[in-house]
């Protein structure tokens, strides 16, 4: 077959006419309009070539002047633009006449008619919309295009522009493009350890009840302090109480008490318990960048909702958990919540702590190919200590973490002092006559229902419940519980009931309770026996003293959530809960 078109076969064994050509590189750029079907059929057009120059037998189907129309493509295309190549890419994408049949003024009026019918809030259907461009195109004197050529057009432009109009930009937000990345030279998650912190809020999937009555109390909520490098969890806040600037600057003060350092850029959402005086105060004293998220995106906070997902590990492993209540239609009273609720805020925070800071802490992050506490372990080792981002827990920071009330303010009342959360505190400068009657800024330690602070005469005075008594030689942690649950119980009630002292101090003292706070005093002279060193007190900060002959006991870190160091930890078991983790 090839000998009869000998005197057309090139006497040379190369295809190519120039002999330089191996040494020229493409230029023609048609690679990123390649697809494998073109690439495929180049290849095997190429192949057929070759044994055509060859002189050896051509594949069956294929004629030597269809090889022949080949070659001299392949020829044209290397003289042209360097790339013999290229000419053997098919081009079936410009087979046939691919343009529209439709006049240009029949195009017009269907593309206004999606502009100003289809891409709007009224939501119209397409065959509504195309009613009205027949009319549109009757009384224009133009050809009416077909609903399938109408409906093709709007379908290609279903997209984020399409969705936004017709639906607004929460529908759009799930097709939006993501934002790689904030600058080309900024890193999103920060460069080290403390860089970026993002704080946020969730209301865990768990009904609660009261350690002493057994009554349901509801959900509680999980404020959070996560790294954004190495997705640790640094610190977190647990109480009944809905979000506010309050858990958000407990939660700093827990870091703080923890390791020492304070965030340098602190990503929140638009919330109002970001924009207090006193949350605002406390950034700016320690040099903190507040970065506010935009509104109604949470993939600027996807490192905090991707850790609340993961929570669910151990939420709906315990009883009480809320998702039966999902499909509320379909809930009975056996399945109700409400009704297998047996935790209690105490066992919650304890189990969450095994989970954050030994589960959570010690499993690798598909993200980062390690675990949390190694990545953060390498990014402080690299970076360095920085020392003059550390910070020390003493007097002077607890003072800028404590919150105020609602309105800020309280008025003295003589003999009795301030009230502050339904509990009357005094102090020596409420003897003040000017001060009587007046309303002082106050300051109020969610960890210690015992004390509180008024500022009084140009300075800030430590004042003291009128039940210290009963207060005194508990534990941050116990006191807030106890003060979290009676608060919580106290809003079931009628408007006349008032939580008092008194009640307070009864809610303690009873038996019942005593056999609640038990185990939490146990485990507060374990943690004691811990931190003893060569039979002495560790150097944990120490509250200053309030006043010469004043007893005010030395607070101590909630066993619940132990400082942790580098390596500690490492090698123990998990407990049996998260064996199937």
């Amino acid at each position: 077959m090839n000998g009869a078109h000998s005197s057309e076969i090139p006497s040379s064994s190369s295809i190519s006419s120039n002999p330089d050509s191996d040494s020229v590189l493409p230029t023609t750029g048609l690679l990123p309009h390649m697809s494998p079907k073109h690439m495929a059929e180049a290849n095997r057009r190429l192949e057929q070539i070759q044994a055509y120059v060859a002189r050896q037998p051509l594949a069956h189907g294929v004629s030597a002047r269809t090889v022949r129309h080949w070659l001299q493509r392949y020829r044209q295309a290397e003289a042209t633009l360097g790339d013999g190549y290229s000419g053997l890419l098919p081009r079936f994408d410009n087979c046939g006449n691919r343009g529209s049949k439709l006049p240009e003024k029949t195009r017009v009026l269907m593309s206004e008619s999606i502009d100003r019918d289809y891409q709007t809030p009224k939501q119209k259907r397409k065959f509504e919309v195309y009613g009205a461009l027949i009319r549109a195109c009757e009384s224009e004197g133009t050809p009416v295009p077909s609903y399938k050529t109408f409906a093709e057009a709007i379908n290609r432009r279903q997209g984020y522009e399409v969705v936004l109009r017709r639906r607004g930009s929460r529908a759009a937000y799930q097709i939006e493009p993501p934002y790689l990345e904030l600058e080309f030279t900024t890193p999103r998650h920060g460069d080290r350890p403390f860089h970026i912190c993002h704080i946020d809020h969730t209301e865990l999937d768990v009904e609660l009840v009261c350690s002493s009555t057994n009554r349901n109390l509801g959900r509680p909520w999980w404020t959070i302090l996560i790294d954004a490098f190495s997705r640790r969890l640094l610190a977190f806040f647990l109480s009944f109480d809905p979000p506010s600037y309050r858990s958000c600057m407990m939660v700093l003060r827990d870091c703080v008490r923890q390791y020492g350092r304070f965030p340098q850029i602190l990503v929140v959402d638009g919330g109002k318990e970001f924009e207090s005086v006193y949350f605002e105060t406390l950034l700016a004293r320690y040099e903190c960048t507040k970065k506010t998220r935009p509104p109604a995106k949470p993939r600027f906070g996807s490192i905090c909702e991707r850790l609340f997902g993961s929570s669910t590990q151990l939420i709906y492993c315990l009883s009480g958990n809320t998702q039966s209540s999902r499909n509320v239609r379909q809930m009975t009273k056996s399945v109700d919540p409400k009704n297998h609720a047996v935790w209690t805020l105490e066992q919650l925070h304890e189990r969450l702590c095994e989970w954050a800071y030994e589960f959570y802490d010690t499993t690798a992050h598909p993200a980062l190919g390690q675990t949390p506490r190694d990545c953060f372990d390498l990014g402080l080792q690299r970076a360095g200590q920085r020392l003059h981002r550390q910070i020390a827990y003493n007097d002077e920071f607890r003072m800028m973490t404590l919150p105020t009330t609602a309105r800020g303010t309280a008025l003295v009342h003589p003999g009795k002092g301030v009230k502050i959360n339904h509990l009357h505190y005094w102090s020596n400068a409420f003897r003040d006559p000017t001060i009587e009657h007046t309303r002082v800024p106050v300051r109020y330690d969610p960890y210690d229902a015992g004390v509180a602070w008024a500022y009084v005469g140009n300075r800030w005075v430590n004042c003291f419940c009128e039940y210290f008594s009963s207060f005194r030689g508990r534990t941050e942690r116990e006191m807030m519980l106890a003060a979290a649950e009676l608060r919580e119980r106290s809003r079931s009630h009628s408007r006349e009931f008032q939580v008092t002292a008194q009640r307070l101090a009864a809610f303690i003292a009873p038996v019942e309770a005593e056999e609640v706070l038990l185990l939490q005093r146990l485990r507060d002279s374990a943690a004691k026996r811990i931190h003893l060193v060569n039979g002495k007190p560790d150097t944990a900060p120490e509250r200053g003293d309030v006043s010469e002959g004043d007893d005010n006991p030395v607070p101590e870190p909630h066993p619940a959530s132990p400082q942790r160091t580098d390596g500690e930890h490492e090698g123990q078991p998990l407990p049996e809960m998260y064996e199937a983790y």
